[in-house]
């Protein structure tokens, strides 16, 4: 078989071009993203009762929705919030991989039985099921330094001419612009010239929606002998702020009153809540967030080119700036990624070329790489993979371990031919001989290595699936490869030793060689020594020691070293929320945001700075909250990073009194909320009282913030709110002749504002608000001028029938599984080196102590999946082992002799964590995260190669009839060169990660740093500690053949019989 290819080189050569063909095909049509869709599916239920306060809402609406909802199929978990301007929002979170589309369809089935229980103003307004895919892609601003286009226009503007246009991009699940400045036609009341006109804001609204009418008269001269007809046209709803102020309220005597005596009329915004500056100058920001299943890069570059058109008819002075974009980070990754790849390959070529001292036998692996990398694009199609940072990750290691057989075939022809063989086809057949087995025993533990690994659940599943399965292709492609390409080109491009070889003038390389070889001869020698001392019976106790103490070591060190699961990248941009006490107007939000901005801007590398005052991404809208984007300069051209401006922040404001900064970089994940800490949600079960259960949040909080694993710990909940409770004197309401709702309904419309019709303008409908000027409601005495006209038609003070006390309260509340719950976030202290990982064990034992009965907590976001996804790794390693072992069985036919193999590992692994170690106590701010345990799991095989090298030359010598030792030194010895060779070209492939700085430097150096690490010590260490373990197990299968349990089929054991 392997015959035809070595004597049919055209042959090999064409499946080798297929196989590259397959894969430019496929990497020309995979999608690009930064990580592959790793949120759950969430579906969000939302609603509005307007007017209601946050405990309305919560009992009247959320209560009944969950109640239904509650075990929706493939849920994970749900949460609410109900807000104090009578939001309702219920979001439910799926097990990864259920279909999205589905999920909604279930819980709207759900909501739907809930409907018949809700008050009939929500059914009216409507209650909206939709799905969400968490990740916002894109954040824009539309500013103007042009003072005649204020806030309202831009916000108008963009809702009118750049929303629609960005919704209609394929791919975009939702764009939503922060702030809602919407044009609406205010009716400003004046309730002291209403009192003396004796007119009740009732009327006023009764002649509003009166006389702002669609009407339909029909057409005259219809089916009668007439030679026209005429459409009757009425002039239909109003348009202008004139034509709503000549609205008649009352006509008598020939005196016409008119709105405009008792009202102001003009064409403003909807509600006044939220401000939002870049830079300094008034601005509208706008989210887009994708749809599950779209490709990311390419969304944004159609929002892109959409908004390019658009930006060409911009009014004066407008300009966009892009506060968050996706594929910054993307594109500066993954050209990160291919400067490595390249870096790799010319790294692994340089010691090939080293070892092998030729160019001709360097070729044959430089041709053998790419063929591997670029046929697993298309295989990453095939299983519906996208080119993603896992797998260009997994591609960069790959030319590490694809080299390998290469390197491995052409080294054993060498060997032939420096044994004295002549012809290269027939060295080239001898040395395959020789080296097939070994080469598919290789590709089979690989393999073997990354199949269990894709078969874990969860967002870490995808994770290592994703890499695993690319890494798996590459090597079962380079297998193909060794099996058939390599010979081919063994045979063709290598030639035989010249006898006067020695005699040449030496030029400098040769002299490098020359000097080189001698070196390595010594070093071989000393290797061959050191390794019978190992071998002797006396001496064996100290591979057994080395490898317990590895064991040890590795054992320690997995348990100082926090786990964490992907880390936290420099995303080029830093996100902070701003709260200040309770009840602070939004006029003072805004002055303190400016002296943020001011500080932020001083800041070197930061380039733009967008504020969003009146709401926060973490709790909510409040007029005493804001929130920042602050966007990096681009990575090249900055020393800092994100998380150190976030520092600086936090410290620079520390000084600021009376309000509390939370400042972070973005988050590397997107799907899994914002902050970028643990997220958890202490769960009040009792029911008890809201104040009771925020002490205990708080003193849970100062427990934590006690240790120094911790940066911060907070929770945006605070039920101190002042808030103004209104009774009724429902008695002397009767007397007057008055109803409740009568006097409540003139409270709303004066104080709250009422939504009492529509108008049409610019092609769009918006709506029509009556409320009193704000001059007649600025403080609680005003309440006394307010009048509500009585039975009698007289005119009385809306405070004689009402009594007024102060109460505190929250702004919103949330429950979290259907319990209360107040969501906290801790933020570990990153520069001492801590991590996610310390902080869950931190609040498992704070939780412990001081939580009382009835109380609990649990975690929530990116913190649950990790939570969930620590316990894997241990059960995958122990199937990765056991896979290696079982394969090994087979291949060795023995169930002993693999053992020698899976006990040479712990000290590659205990090399792994050693270097994390230094690394971690240097402030790299790398732990056990998810990458090291993809290398872990990549070593397992990797080391296990070297061992089956050196086991498999052994066997094949003592078949031969050397001795047990003489047979693993023999072995050992001859297999130095190509073991070097290969972790050589390993680890130099990787030192381009190790040294990674800019866009996911964190992720690189994670995976450099581990698998160097394990790779160099595993490989220094492991050829000292293999052939001594062949010996030891070896014996003791000796022992048991020649025991006669079993009837041995062992030829070395029944030749001695």
């Amino acid at each position: 078989m392997l015959k035809t290819f070595i004597e049919r080189p055209v042959l090999s050569t064409v499946i080798s071009i297929i196989i590259v063909v397959l894969g430019i095909i496929g990497l020309v049509t995979l999608p690009v993203e930064q990580y592959p869709d790793i949120a759950p599916p969430t579906v969000v239920v939302n609603t509005t009762y307007s007017g209601a306060n946050a405990d309305v809402v919560m009992n009247s609406v959320i209560v009944p929705i969950e109640e239904q909802v509650n075990g929706v199929e493939g849920m994970t978990y749900m949460t609410s919030s109900a807000s104090n301007d009578g939001q309702a929002t219920v979001t439910v979170y799926f097990k990864q991989g259920i279909n999205p589309d589905i999920a909604a369809v279930n819980v709207q089935n759900m909501v739907a039985r809930a409907t018949p229980l809700l008050p009939s103003e929500v059914v009216s307004v409507g209650v909206t099921v939709r799905k969400q895919q968490s990740s916002t892609i894109l954040f824009l601003s539309l500013s103007s330094d042009n003072p005649d286009y204020d806030g309202e226009f831009i916000q108008n503007y963009a809702n009118i001419n750049i929303l629609p246009q960005i919704k209609r991009v394929f791919g975009v699940g939702e764009a939503r612009v922060y702030g809602a400045k919407d044009y609406s036609m205010r009716i400003w009341l004046k309730p002291d010239l209403m009192a003396v006109y004796k007119i009740s804001a009732d009327e006023i609204i009764g002649a509003l929606t009166d006389q702002n009418i669609e009407a339909a008269p029909g057409e005259i001269g219809q089916n009668s002998d007439q030679s026209f007809q005429y459409t009757l046209k009425y002039t239909g709803r109003l348009k202008t702020a004139e034509q709503f102020g000549d609205i008649v309220i009352r006509s008598q005597d020939g005196h016409v009153l008119r709105v405009k005596d008792v009202a102001n009329v003009e064409l403003g915004s909807l509600n006044y809540t939220v401000h939002s500056y870049t830079n300094g100058a008034e601005s509208v920001v706008i989210a887009v967030s994708q749809t599950a299943g779209s490709n990311a890069q390419e969304v944004i570059k159609n929002i892109q080119h959409v908004l390019d058109t658009e930006s060409k008819t911009f009014p004066k002075g407008m300009k966009l700036t892009y506060l968050m974009n996706a594929n910054d980070f993307l594109d500066a990754s993954i050209e990160k990624v291919i400067h490595t790849l390249i870096e790799a390959f010319l790294l692994v070529f340089l010691v090939v070329f080293v070892f092998l001292q030729d160019f001709r036998s360097t070729l044959i692996p430089a041709i053998a790489v790419p063929v591997a990398i670029v046929g697993t694009f298309f295989f990453l199609q095939m299983f519906g993979f996208s080119i993603n940072l896992l797998t260009l990750f997994a591609l960069v290691l790959a030319i590490g371990i694809v080299v390998d057989d290469a390197i491995v075939v052409v080294e054993a022809v060498h060997a032939q031919l420096d044994a004295g063989e002549k012809d290269p086809k027939k060295a080239t057949m001898a040395a395959m001989k020789e080296i097939a087995p070994a080469i598919v025993s290789i590709t089979l533990v690989m393999s073997a290595v990354f199949i269990p690994v894709s078969f874990i659940g969860g967002t870490s599943g995808i994770f290592y699936k994703q890499f695993g399965l690319t890494l798996a292709i590459s090597i079962v492609i380079s297998a193909v490869n060794a099996l058939t390409l390599s010979p081919a080109l063994c045979a063709l491009f290598l030639k035989g030793h010249d006898e006067d070889y020695e005699t040449k003038k030496k030029s400098f390389l040769q002299r490098f060689y020359y000097s080189f070889n001698i070196a390595f001869n010594a070093a071989t020698q000393k290797y061959k020594s050191s390794l019978q001392f190992l071998g002797r019976r006396g001496h064996r106790w100290i591979t057994v020691a080395i490898i317990a103490i590895s064991a040890v070591i590795l054992v320690f060190l997995m348990k100082q070293i926090p786990t964490g699961f992907v880390p936290q990248e420099d995303g080029g941009g830093v996100m902070g929320m701003v709260t200040l006490p309770p009840g602070a107007s939004l006029e003072r939000t805004d002055s303190l945001v400016a002296e943020v901005t001011a500080i932020a801007k001083g800041i070197e590398g930061v380039k733009d700075v967008t504020t969003i005052s009146g709401v926060s991404f973490l709790s909510g809208s409040g007029s005493s909250y804001a929130s920042m984007i602050i966007k990096m300069v681009p990575w090249n051209d900055r020393k800092i990073n994100t998380n150190e401006v976030a520092a600086q922040l936090t410290e620079k404001t520390s000084h600021i009194q009376n309000s509390t900064f939370l400042f972070f970089g973005m988050p590397t994940l997107q799907g899994f909320g914002m902050s970028t800490g643990v997220e958890m949600q202490l769960q009040d079960k009792t029911g008890g009282d809201i104040h009771k259960f925020y002490d205990l949040t708080n003193k849970f909080l100062d427990e934590v913030k006690k240790s120094d694993k911790v940066m911060m710990a907070m929770t945006t909940f605070n039920p101190n709110f002042p808030q103004k409770q209104i009774e009724a004197d429902i008695p002397k309401i009767k007397e007057a002749g008055l109803t409740l709702s009568q006097v409540m309904t003139s409270m709303q419309a004066y104080i709250g504002s009422m939504y009492i019709s529509n108008f049409n303008l610019y092609g769009k409908q918006f709506r029509v608000m009556v409320q009193a000027s704000p001059e007649y409601r600025a403080q609680m005495s005003d309440l006394d001028k307010l009048t509500v006209q009585t039975g009698s038609g007289e005119m009385a003070p809306i405070t004689e029938f009402l009594h007024i006390t102060d109460v505190t309260g929250p702004q919103a509340l949330t429950r979290f599984n259907m319990f209360s719950s107040m969501s906290v976030t801790i933020i570990p202290n990153f520069y001492k080196g801590y991590s996610s990982g310390d902080v869950i064990q931190l609040v498992d034992e704070v939780g412990k102590q001081v939580l009382p009965e009835g109380y609990g907590y649990e975690y929530s976001g990116m913190t649950r999946e990790e939570v969930g996804s620590g316990s894997q790794t241990i059960l995958i390693f122990g199937l990765c082992l056991i896979f290696v072992y079982l394969l090994l069985a087979a291949l060795y036919e023995s169930y002993i002799l693999p053992l020698a193999v899976i006990f040479s590992l712990p000290v590659g692994l205990a090399g792994v964590f050693i270097f994390i170690f230094v690394a971690m106590m240097g402030g790299s701010g790398i732990v056990n995260n998810i990458y090291v345990q993809i290398s872990l799991v990549m070593l397992i095989g990797l080391l296990a190669k070297n061992a089956i090298l050196i086991v498999e030359y052994a066997i094949q010598r003592r078949q031969q009839g050397m001795s047990i030792v003489e047979s693993a030194v023999n072995g050992a010895v001859a297999r130095l060169r190509p073991i070097l060779m290969t972790s050589f070209a390993f680890i130099f492939g990787l030192m381009p990660l190790m040294f990674a700085s800019g866009a996911g430097a964190i992720g690189n150096r994670s995976i450099g740093i581990s698998a160097i690490g394990g790779m160099f010590i595993g490989t220094m260490i492991g050829v000292l500690v293999i052939p001594s373990l062949y010996i030891i197990f070896q014996t003791i299968q000796d022992k048991f053949s020649k025991s006669g349990m079993v009837n041995s089929n062992d030829e070395v054991v029944n030749r001695q019989k």
